[in-house]
């Protein structure tokens, strides 16, 4: 018969674990925005990171949190429809908010969930280009 042991692993193990995910464009990670101020968005929540892996020194990644799909997002050119599936993990029809895009530091990432299709991607990056008025 064979003993298996449990370890019991501390919060702190847990997120030494976590810093050694580098979290890549197009992935989806769960991101505590922690405190906000006014309608910025708030808690835990999945964010997909946007910027690129190769720019940056800092440990700070840009990222646009998702939220759920309401109807009214389909006329807004900043909201941009994920449908759930199995490499995106998410578990309902959500929205990128490209207008609310913001830089964060990869401790605020806490898990990874999926990751995006690059035809996803690309409307996400056509999204941010339409917020900021890029031609």
């Amino acid at each position: 018969m064979n003993v298996v042991q449990i370890q019991m692993i501390s919060r702190k193990e847990i997120l030494l674990n976590t810093e050694l995910l580098e979290p890549r464009r197009g992935e989806i990670w769960v991101v505590n925005l922690g405190s906000t101020v006014g309608t910025e968005m708030k808690k835990f929540r999945p964010a997909v990171i946007i910027s690129s892996d190769g720019v940056g020194k800092l440990p700070i990644k840009l990222i646009a949190p998702i939220t759920d799909w309401k109807q009214n997002f389909n006329s807004n050119l900043w909201h941009v429809k994920l449908v759930p599936n199995k490499s995106n993990g998410l578990s309902k029809i959500s929205a990128v908010d490209a207008l609310q895009i913001r830089g964060v530091d990869k401790k605020r990432l806490t898990k990874r969930i999926g990751v995006l299709s690059a035809t996803e991607m690309q409307e996400i990056v056509t999204a941010v280009a339409l917020v900021i008025d890029y031609e």
